[in-house]
């Protein structure tokens, strides 16, 4: 999922509670996210090339026997050429690989262990489903990585997000001699980045090129539509994008959210919003209900999924009396599409942006 049973960055834990323990954008565990979005426009047409490829790839050659990519930590790792046994460590990173048709090539996926619900743990059973999992071995990945599961799956290629330890990762990597390569987009644009960087492992296809063109021009659109809320002097609406909420009466109850440095923001300010997370001292802040009030934020969007429904906001503090709520401008969407970090989520722009701006965007 993007989510795993985690410990958000906040004064302190949530209790125990009827709702389930709060997940964590994936990316709080690695890496710090980027806030700044990149969007490199090239002359012609409706294509944009080279969008946020902040490394170059090496071309593969005809018939190659390796190719070297340089992953999205800066790493040079030289890895088979459209390798047959590969591990996915990070839902973001199967999406990816389920989209270009790569779904052949895995032989194991991350999970939670045992107590923490397993696959269903990691993944949404919508993603179960429509992306056949129960078919692939469960490698233990969270709270930490099984090194015995991953050599039971036989890898030549590891393929992991930055949600898991790099330090374990790597040391894997050098004492098996197993290539790992890790995705971890500091930025929208990087996700084209890496569907490239798959396409630069299994070789081009008709389904990588129309994908990596369909994520360049979903991004060009969205900065063609902040570059005309500016020209026509829009005020940009205030938002309220919250992932996981504390019950009314508990210690620590409020809000959690989206803060500088975190994907979520990098959405809402894509899609022409203001952030009201916005100059938080975390990426991953919880909001009293106060603050939320306080704030007044002209849009709600909050996310579903893992155990979380809308009766667990509506159990949440002072969430009927924001004014947004009781106007009915709130919505609740899947809440992997906040948190993985992969094409779905760039191709939910278009969506967000109707959802701020209803009568500007199209749906």
């Amino acid at each position: 999922m993007s989510l795993n049973a985690p410990t958000p960055a906040s004064p302190s834990t949530p209790p125990a509670s009827p709702v389930p323990t709060p997940p964590a954008p994936r990316g709080s565990r690695g890496v710090p996210l980027a806030l700044v979005i990149v969007v490199v426009l090239v002359v012609a047409a409706v294509s944009v090339a080279g969008t946020a490829i902040y490394y170059d790839l090496k071309p593969a050659p005809s018939s190659p026997s390796d190719v070297t990519v340089t992953d999205d930590l800066g790493r040079s790792v030289k890895v088979p050429y459209d390798p047959s046994r590969v591990a996915v460590l990070g839902p973001n990173v199967m999406d990816t690989m389920v989209v270009l048709g790569l779904g052949s090539h895995v032989v194991g996926i991350d999970c939670s262990n045992a107590s923490l619900g397993g696959v269903e743990g990691d993944y949404t059973p919508a993603q179960v489903t429509n992306w056949s999992l129960d078919q692939y071995p469960c490698i233990t990945a969270y709270p930490a990585l099984s090194t015995a599961d991953l050599l039971a799956v036989n890898p030549q290629l590891v393929i992991a997000s930055s949600v898991l330890s790099i330090a374990d990762i790597e040391g894997f990597s050098a004492t098996y001699n197993i290539p790992v390569v890790i995705f971890d987009p500091s930025t929208l644009g990087g996700v084209v980045y890496d569907v490239q960087m798959l396409t630069t492992i299994f070789g081009s296809t008709s389904t990588s090129s129309e994908l990596v063109t369909h994520l360049q021009v979903t991004l060009a659109d969205s900065s063609q539509f902040l570059t005309n809320l500016s020209d026509n002097g829009t005020p940009l609406v205030t938002v309220f994008m919250t992932y996981y909420p504390v019950p009314a009466g508990s210690p620590d109850a409020g809000y959690f959210t989206f803060g500088p440095g975190s994907f979520g923001q990098s959405l809402i300010e894509q899609a022409g919003g203001t952030n009201i997370a916005g100059s938080a001292v975390t990426s991953s802040p919880e909001l009293s209900g106060s603050a939320v009030l306080a704030a007044n934020p002209d849009v709600v969007i909050y996310g579903v999924g893992f155990g979380v429904n809308l009766s667990a906001y509506q159990g949440g503090p002072n969430w009927n009396q924001i004014p947004a709520v009781t106007a009915g401008n709130v919505t609740g969407v899947d809440v992997t599409l906040m948190t993985e970090v992969d094409p779905t989520m760039v191709l939910w722009l278009p969506t967000l942006q109707h959802l701020l701006y209803p009568t500007l965007a199209a749906s």
